[in-house]
């Protein structure tokens, strides 16, 4: 995952953009924090098509299903592969373009008040697709799950935690030093959530309906989208009729100093018009998409 062909001041996980127009150039010198700079985006999607989409797969194959979770983190994933803005990062006041494509969610090893939870980070190149998402999801929370596994994130905030608060706060400060100049242990990078491409935050799965949530100014993770609880709401047509549609609501928040807000509309009607053909998950995620 690492950037082979780096050059002065680019970084293990991006590669400095250096010929930016002058607005996205000094603008992390006015904004600094990323949490100071989120665009919040709110979304109802119809799931009529998913459903049925879903239904007439999981028929064909019970054994291997696919779920909501699945086609939405393939929606987004494909997304991101074809609108490349959104796997930018500022850090350090430079703007960069992500290396690799990754994405993170939260698994809870059983839905309990004591459930322990794990960070999971997966890794995609540019061909992936619903099926290649499904298997790495169902291989990575099996693990968590079914062989007690732990994530690497966890195992080294486990050990940090047993250090004096004095020399804690020491290592602390030292990370974000290191975070500003691009020079966190990459093993460290390769598995912090925070270093994401796409962090994803399933309320859906414990029955809450999807909200905003802050970015996170440690890290580089530039994209936090929080999936709802699948419900029959009131929906209109174009013609104003009403009818009670099976939807989920997406909440999306963004850094708004890596693009522009007609770019990131772009970008939302994209992952709605994947959701409303989700046969196009089937396709490499590089593959073009007309849904202008």
């Amino acid at each position: 995952m690492k950037n082979p062909n780096r050059h002065f001041g680019d970084r293990k996980d991006g590669t400095w953009l250096r010929d930016l127009d002058p607005m996205h150039a000094f603008v992390p010198y006015i904004y600094t924090n990323r949490a100071d700079s989120e665009a919040f985006i709110e979304e109802t999607i119809d799931l009529t098509a998913v459903d049925a989409y879903l239904a007439a797969k999981n028929a064909s194959n019970p054994e291997f299903r696919y779920t909501l979770f699945q086609l939405i983190s393939t929606a987004i994933l494909k997304t991101v592969v074809l609108r490349p803005k959104l796997n930018r990062f500022i850090a350090g006041r430079r703007v960069y373009q992500r290396s690799f494509l990754s994405l993170a969610f939260v698994a809870k090893k059983k839905f309990a008040d004591d459930g322990k939870e794990s960070l999971l980070m997966l890794y995609f190149d540019e061909d992936a697709t619903l099926e290649t998402v499904r298997d790495a999801m169902d291989k990575k929370i099996n693990g968590i799950r079914n062989e007690g596994k732990t994530d690497n994130s966890t195992d080294v905030m486990n050990i940090l935690c047993k250090i004096p608060r004095f020399l804690l706060r020491v290592v602390a400060g030292l990370i974000r030093f290191l975070d500003y100049f691009g020079r966190v242990p990459y093993a460290m990078v390769k598995e912090e959530p925070n270093y994401s491409s796409i962090f994803l935050s399933n309320l859906g799965s414990i029955k809450l309906n999807a909200a905003y949530h802050h970015l996170n100014n440690f890290g580089t993770n530039s994209l936090f989208v929080v999936i709802g609880e699948k419900k029959m709401r009131p929906w209109f047509d174009d013609e104003g009729h009403i009818t009670m549609r099976d939807t989920v609501k997406l909440g999306v928040t963004l850094d708004e100093r890596i693009a522009d807000g007609y770019y990131y509309a772009k970008s939302i009607r994209l992952v709605k018009y994947l959701l409303e053909h989700p046969e196009l998950l089937e396709r490499p995620a590089k593959e073009e998409v007309n849904y202008d």
